[in-house]
């Protein structure tokens, strides 16, 4: 169990690559099994990497277990994060969330922006041989939710201070909550706040203008639905925003500097890739933009992405407790003990996966009987935005293959911290195609 209180906390969360299980799983799973306990985050706890009790502590939410998160990121994420909240609160803001992703998702507006801006992105590269492609694709992916959501344009300075505080703010997720200035956990707090007053004054700004002047001003978002939805309190409509931003900009960069990370790797499947994307382009008049129909022809792209996923593993666990002793395939879980599902054990069970740290997206050709083999997201929690970070990423990867060759530096790794980011911040070496 580790050492008093503190347990096996900093072995736990050791950072370590991402598309492995880490020292700490592997030495314990050898020892103990797939299902094992510790002491992590100041009590007692289950850890299971085994696939059917995953899916049964998802499943059971809300039943027979809760959401569990460290203090830091309660004090960071607040009260009304989706992340957070439970119950009726839970389905509440995820209802308004939904109603986001099925609004934006298939809207050409949605679409011309995300291709408009990588087309614009790719562009600013024309004359660089190096590339930080990690940190350019969360400006990529941000730029697309801000304008979405808050109309705010890519030339907006605001764009780039939003950038900045969500940095600060991921940084203090995973910090000891210690209120020292300088600390991660503190500078979290100060970009939280920073960012909250940034949207309560959008939404305060837009309560005092009349009908006529927001026609004039710009095209309704989403925003201004929110603000028009009379269920929801000023801190719970912040937190939507907050909660929309930060899963639709950082989830979906991670993935694509996956993908491009596991393609700079895989040479042959870049090539197929690349057939795919031509095919689509061939049947397009010169400069014509992609549409809804164009996005559901990238079968293989579906395929690329979601087995990026896998062996990328962006979220390796969640937070959860017992509110019951539950009984399970032999084991008994005390009422009030914390558990942690591993969804990377999972993703990488070679009684599950035929070579399991290879990277192969035609194992998704079957997409069915893969997804009863991992749990990216599932349960109660199932990712709202899922289909819509995967549709800027396909957008972004139609131009890029397209457009230019890569290469990753040698000792380039994605490493879980436990979000993911890369020992060299994806810094490519790139060379247009023609």
């Amino acid at each position: 169990m580790g050492w008093p209180f503190i347990g096996e906390t900093l072995s736990f969360f050791k950072p370590h690559r991402s598309d492995s299980i880490g020292t700490f799983l592997q030495q314990r799973v050898s020892r103990y099994g797939k299902v094992f306990k510790s002491n992590i985050c100041g009590g007692k706890a289950i850890v299971s990497c085994d696939q059917e009790l995953n899916m049964f502590i998802l499943q059971n939410e809300g039943k027979l277990l809760t959401s569990d998160y460290p203090k830091a990121m309660h004090d960071i994420l607040g009260e009304y994060s989706l992340l957070l909240a439970t119950g009726e609160i839970h389905r509440k803001l995820k209802n308004v969330i939904i109603s986001f992703i099925n609004l934006t998702k298939s809207k050409p507006e949605f679409l011309l922006c995300a291709e408009n801006l990588s087309i614009s992105m790719l562009e600013s590269w024309k004359n660089c041989h190096e590339i930080e492609f990690h940190k350019e694709v969360k400006m990529f992916t941000l730029s697309v939710m801000v304008n979405q959501l808050l109309s705010i344009k890519p030339e907006d300075p605001a764009r780039c201070y939003v950038l900045q505080d969500f940095l600060s703010y991921m940084k203090g997720f995973i910090s000891l909550p210690i209120p020292l200035p300088g600390t991660a956990y503190t500078n979290a707090i100060k970009a939280r706040k920073r960012l909250s007053a940034r949207v309560m004054g959008m939404i305060k700004q837009r309560e005092h203008e009349g009908e006529e002047m927001k026609k004039s001003l710009r095209e309704e978002d989403f925003l201004d639905v929110i603000i028009s939805n009379e269920d929801l309190n000023y801190e719970e409509k912040v937190s939507i925003v907050l909660d929309i931003l930060l899963g639709g900009f950082e989830t979906s960069a991670t993935l694509l500097s996956l993908v491009v990370y596991f393609l700079a790797k895989s040479p042959n499947l870049l090539h197929k890739l690349k057939e795919e994307h031509e095919a689509i382009r061939a049947k397009k008049g010169d400069g014509e933009l992609l549409n809804w129909e164009d996005y559901q022809k990238m079968e293989f792209t579906q395929c690329v992405m979601s087995e990026a996923l896998r062996c990328g593993n962006i979220v390796k666990t969640v937070h959860r407790k017992a509110t019951h002793d539950i009984k399970f395939k032999g084991y008994v879980i005390p009422k009030g003990w914390k558990v942690f599902p591993i969804f990377t054990a999972v993703h990488l069970d070679p009684s599950l996966h035929e070579n399991p740290y290879e990277f192969n997206p035609m194992r998704w050709t079957d997409k069915g009987k893969m997804n009863k083999k991992t749990t990216a997201f599932g349960g109660v929690r199932v990712c709202p935005g899922g289909e819509l970070g995967k549709l800027q990423i396909a957008f972004f990867l139609h131009h890029l293959v397209l457009s230019y060759r890569w290469k990753i530096k040698v000792d380039e790794m994605p490493i879980a911290h436990p979000y993911v980011e890369f020992k060299r911040g994806m810094l490519l070496e790139i060379q247009p195609t023609s």
